[in-house]
C-alpha cells in the first residue's frame, strides 16, 4: 500500500510538472496551449491527489514524501486559484499576476530547497532530486517575473526534468508491483527501498506532519514580508489564495497531528490557521469597500495570552518549539497595537521573524524525521530538570494519550476546543458600525475559531467515545457559525425578527439538556455549559432588540474565564501526571456513568500489549469484557475458580442459561479425543472456528482442561456448551490464558452488549477490565446447537443466532 501511495504521489508530481512545462513552453504565444483557467483547475485536482498520497503514507514509517506531497499540494492549490482568477480577468493589471504569484513562489523555492537538502543528507536521493529541480523551476519563475531576458524555456526545462524523473520511478514501481517483483527498472527496487526504510524506521519522529505545517507558516508570512521589503507593491485580493490555502491545509494538518497523538502542535496549528483566515479576510475586504477593516483589540490580547500559555507548556516537551511560538505572541501584540492590522509595518516586521523562525524550525523537524543523529531540541534537558521535582512529572509511556474508553485513533482535542471558546466569546465584545458590520474583523474569529475548529474538536471527541462532550461542542459550533454569519456579515441588518428569536430558543432548549447531563460529568463542564447559556441569552436579547448595555461584556467575561480555566486544566492534565487543575467530580453520581474515571481499565483491542494485560488480569483472578466474532462477552479463566464464581454471581446467572466454555483450538482437547465419538469430533472440526456453540455431553474430558472446582459453574450436570470463536483477538487471548468460561456481558434478561462502552454501563464494578474493539461486527449472538444426541442422527437448536439452521 505504501508503494502504491508513493506511485500516486510521484505520478501526481510528474503530471503537474508536465502541465506546467507545456504552459511555459507555449506562454510566448498569443494563445497558450492550456488556458490559465483550465491549468488552474487541473492543478487543483492534482493538489487533491498529492494531499491524498501524503496523508495515506504510514505514520510508523514516515518519509520525506509526506512533506514533499503536502507542500506541493498546498502550493499548487494556491497557484491554481490565482491562475483561475487571472484567467477570469479578476487580476487585470499587468503587475497584479506577478505581485500575486511571487510570495508563494519564493516560499516554495525555499521550502523545497530545505526538503532537497534533508533528502540528500538522509539518503533519499530520489525525493531530494525532485524537490531540488522543482525548487529550481520556482526560482526561475521568480526571476522570469523580474527579468525579461530570462525566457520561460528555462522554467519549462526544469519542470520537464521533474516529469521525466518522477515518471521513471513511478513507472518502475508500478512494473514491480504488477509483475510481483519480476521486473524492476534500475534504481526502483521496491524491496530494497522497503529494507532501507525499515532500517531507518526507528529514527522517525512522532509527528511527521509538523514540518509541512511549519512550511505553511512560512508561506503566509512571505505574503507580508514581500510587501514590507518592497518585492510586491501592495496587499490585495491576489494574495488571499495563498493565505486561505495555507489556513485550510493547516486545519488538515491539525487533524493529522491529533492522529499522530501530538496535542501541543495540533493546538498550535489550529491557532495559526485562525490568523491566516483573518489575514485573508482583511485582504479581501477592500475589494468591495475602499477602507481597511479594523481589529478588535481585546481579542488579540486574549489570543496572545493563549499563545503564551501554549508556548510555556510546549517548552516542557520541546523548548525549541516553545520558543518558536513566542514569535506569534509578539505577532498578536503587534496586531493589537496597530489600528491598520496586517497592513501596518509593525506586524509585517514580525512576519519577517516568523518567516525566518518557521524555516529554521521546519529544517530541524525535517531532518529529525529521518536522521538517526537528531538535532537537539532541548527535550532531554527539560526532562532531566523536571525529574528532580517531586511536584511536576511529565506524562510519558504507553498511557500518554490513553483515550476515554480506550478506543480512539486520535489524541484529545479539548485543549483547542476550550481555547476556541475563549476566542469566540471575546469576539462578541467587538463594537462596530451596524450599517457596515463587515468593517470590523469579527467573522474569522467567530466562524473559524468558534465554528470550524470547535466542530473539529467535537468530531475528535466523538471518535474518542465522549458522547456528551462531542454533542455539546458540535451544538456550540453550529450556534457560533449561524449566529456569527447572521449578526456580523450583514445578513441580519438592523431588523429584528420573532423567527430568529424562536431559533435561538430552540438552541437554548438543547443546551438545557446538555447542562442537565453535565451534572453527571464534572463540575467544570457543568459551569462551562451553564455559562454558555449566558451567551445564548445575549443572542436572544439582541434578536428581540432588548439587549442591555454591558450585558455582552459581562457574559463574555464569565464564559471566557470558565473556558480559559478548562483550557488550562485540559492542557495541564495532558502534560503532567496527576490532576494539576481539577475539573471536579460529578455533581450527581450514577452507576455506570463516566466509566473512564473508574478503576476499570479500558484497553484498545488493536494493541497486542492490551491483550497481554487482559491475560494477566484473567490469570490473577479478574473478570473482563472482551469483543468476539459476535457480541461482547464476560470471561474468566478456567484455572481460577474464584474468578468463575465471581462472573457467575455478577451475572445473576439463570439456570436455563448456564455459562459456556471456549477454547482456541481442538488441540487443547487432543488428550481427551478418545472420550469423544468420531462423528462428534468430525462435526466439531467442520463447525469451528465459527459463531456456533455446541452443547455436548458432559464427561471426563472436562477434567483435561484443568477446570478443577470451576467445572461446577459451567454448563449443566448433563451437558456443556463449548466453541472456538472466529476472532483472532479472542483466540490469542485464550492461547495466553488457557480455556475460558464465557457468558454474555449483560445482566440476565437484558439485550446483548454490542459496544465496549456498554459493558461497564451494564455490569459496573463487577468487571475488572474491558478490551475495547469498538462496535461489534454483528448484533446477533451465536447459534447454540444441541449435539447430545448427534450419534443417533439428531441435532437440535437451543438458539438460532447469526448462523441459520440450514448452514448448520
Amino acid at each position: 500500500a505504501e508503494s502504491l501511495h508513493s506511485c500516486i504521489g510521484l505520478l501526481g508530481i510528474s503530471a503537474g510538472s508536465l502541465l506546467l512545462a507545456v504552459h511555459f513552453y507555449s506562454s510566448p504565444r498569443a494563445t497558450p496551449l492550456i488556458p490559465s483557467t483550465a491549468l488552474g483547475v487541473l492543478l487543483l485536482i492534482l493538489s487533491a491527489l498529492l494531499a491524498y498520497a501524503g496523508i495515506r503514507r504510514s505514520l510508523r514509517n514516515a518519509s520525506l514524501l509526506v512533506s514533499l506531497c503536502l507542500t506541493l499540494s498546498a502550493f499548487w492549490s494556491g497557484y491554481g486559484v490565482i491562475l483561475i482568477l487571472a484567467g477570469q480577468g479578476v487580476l487585470p493589471d499587468p503587475g497584479d499576476a506577478r505581485d500575486a504569484l511571487v510570495p508563494g513562489l519564493a516560499t516554495f523555492t525555499l521550502a523545497l530547497f530545505l526538503v532537497a537538502v534533508v533528502g540528500f543528507l538522509c539518503g533519499e536521493p530520489l525525493l531530494a532530486l525532485v524537490a531540488a529541480v522543482v525548487s529550481l523551476a520556482s526560482a526561475h519563475e521568480v526571476a522570469l517575473h523580474y527579468s525579461s531576458s530570462l525566457g520561460p524555456s528555462a522554467v519549462a526545462c526544469s519542470h520537464l526534468i521533474v516529469c521525466l524523473v518522477g515518471g521513471y520511478f513511478a513507472l518502475g514501481r508500478i512494473l514491480y508491483l504488477l509483475t510481483k517483483g519480476k521486473v524492476a527498472l534500475p534504481g526502483t527496487d521496491v524491496a530494497e527501498k522497503k529494507a532501507q526504510e525499515q532500517g531507518r524506521g526507528s529514527a522517525g519522529s512522532s509527528n511527521p506532519f509538523t514540518a509541512p505545517g511549519l512550511l505553511l507558516n512560512v508561506l503566509s508570512a512571505s505574503v507580508f514580508c514581500c510587501r514590507l521589503l518592497g518585492v510586491t507593491h501592495r496587499l490585495f485580493l491576489g494574495h488571499v489564495p495563498w493565505l486561505w490555502a495555507a489556513g485550510t491545509y493547516q486545519i488538515g494538518i491539525c487533524v493529522l497531528s491529533y492522529r499522530a497523538m501530538d496535542v501541543p502542535m495540533a493546538t498550535a496549528f489550529g491557532f495559526t490557521s485562525i490568523l491566516k483566515f483573518a489575514g485573508g479576510y482583511c485582504l479581501l475586504y477592500p475589494t468591495w469597500q475602499p477602507e481597511e477593516p479594523s481589529f478588535p483589540t481585546p481579542f488579540l490580547v486574549v489570543f496572545s495570552i493563549l499563545f503564551a500559555v501554549l508556548a510555556l507548556f510546549l517548552s516542557l516537551q520541546s523548548p525549541v518549539d516553545g520558543l518558536y511560538l513566542l514569535v506569534f505572541v509578539t505577532y498578536c501584540i503587534a496586531l493589537a497595537c496597530s489600528p491598520r492590522g496586517f497592513f501596518a509595518a509593525g506586524p509585517q516586521g514580525v512576519a519577517v521573524a516568523i518567516f525566518v523562525a518557521s524555516a529554521l524550525v521546519a529544517l530541524i523537524h525535517l531532518y529529525n524525521v529521518r536522521a538517526r543523529a537528531k538535532i537537539p531540541t532541548g527535550k532531554g534537558a527539560v526532562k532531566a530538570l523536571l525529574a528532580r521535582s517531586s511536584l511536576l512529572k511529565l506524562r510519558e509511556g504507553p498511557d500518554l494519550h490513553a483515550p476515554y474508553l480506550g478506543y480512539s485513533k486520535y489524541a484529545d482535542a479539548e485543549v483547542l476546543t476550550y481555547a476556541c471558546s475563549v476566542l469566540a466569546s471575546f469576539a462578541l465584545i467587538a463594537t462596530g458600525d451596524p450599517q457596515a458590520p463587515l468593517a470590523t474583523v469579527v467573522i474569522p474569529w467567530v466562524v473559524v475559531a468558534g465554528g470550524i475548529l470547535k466542530l473539529l474538536g467535537g468530531s475528535v471527541a466523538f471518535a474518542q467515545g465522549k458522547t456528551l462532550e462531542s454533542s455539546a461542542f458540535i451544538l456550540y459550533s453550529v450556534m457560533w457559525i449561524i449566529w456569527g454569519l447572521t449578526r456580523y456579515s450583514g445578513l441580519y441588518g438592523t431588523a429584528r425578527s420573532f423567527h430568529t428569536a424562536m431559533g435561538i430558543v430552540a438552541f437554548m432548549l438543547f443546551n438545557s439538556f446538555i447542562v442537565f447531563c453535565s451534572l453527571f460529568l464534572n463540575v467544570a463542564w457543568f459551569f462551562y455549559s451553564l455559562t454558555f447559556m449566558l451567551i445564548t441569552v445575549s443572542f436572544l436579547l439582541d434578536a428581540i432588540n432588548a439587549l442591555p448595555t454591558g450585558y455582552d461584556i459581562t457574559a463574555t467575561l464569565i464564559f471566557g474565564l470558565v473556558s480559559f480555566y478548562c483550557f488550562l486544566a485540559a492542557l495541564s492534565s495532558s502534560t503532567f501526571e496527576g490532576c494539576c487543575l481539577p475539573m471536579g467530580g460529578p455533581l450527581v453520581q450514577l452507576s455506570g456513568v463516566r466509566a473512564g474515571m473508574t478503576k476499570c481499565l479500558h484497553l484498545p483491542a488493536r494493541k497486542a500489549s492490551s491483550v497481554k494485560r487482559i491475560a494477566d488480569i484473567l490469570r490473577n483472578g479478574g473478570t473482563c469484557g472482551i469483543p468476539t466474532d459476535t457480541v461482547y462477552v464476560l470471561v474468566a479463566a478456567c484455572s481460577r475458580p474464584d474468578a468463575v464464581e465471581k462472573a457467575h454471581r455478577s451475572k445473576r446467572q439463570a439456570q436455563d442459561r448456564p455459562m459456556s466454555l471456549w477454547i482456541s483450538s481442538l488441540k487443547q482437547l487432543e488428550p481427551a479425543k478418545h472420550l469423544f465419538t468420531p462423528l462428534l469430533w468430525d462435526f466439531m472440526e467442520a463447525a469451528w472456528p465459527s459463531p456456533i456453540s455446541l452443547v455436548i455431553p458432559r464427561g471426563e474430558w472436562v477434567d483435561f482442561l484443568g477446570m478443577k472446582d470451576s467445572a461446577k459453574y459451567v454448563g449443566t450436570p448433563q451437558s456443556v456448551a463449548i466453541r472456538i470463536p472466529d476472532c483472532s483477538v479472542t483466540t490469542h487471548l485464550i492461547d495466553l490464558v488457557g480455556p475460558i468460561v464465557v457468558t454474555s456481558a449483560n445482566p440476565t434478561g437484558e439485550a446483548d452488549t454490542t459496544h465496549h462502552n456498554q459493558v461497564y454501563a451494564k455490569l459496573g464494578d463487577k468487571v475488572d477490565a474491558v478490551l475495547c474493539g469498538g462496535p461489534s461486527p454483528e448484533n446477533i449472538a451465536s447459534t447454540v446447537v444441541d449435539c447430545t444426541k448427534i450419534d443417533s442422527g439428531n441435532i437440535g437448536f437451543f438458539r438460532v443466532g447469526i448462523i441459520p439452521k440450514s448452514q448448520v
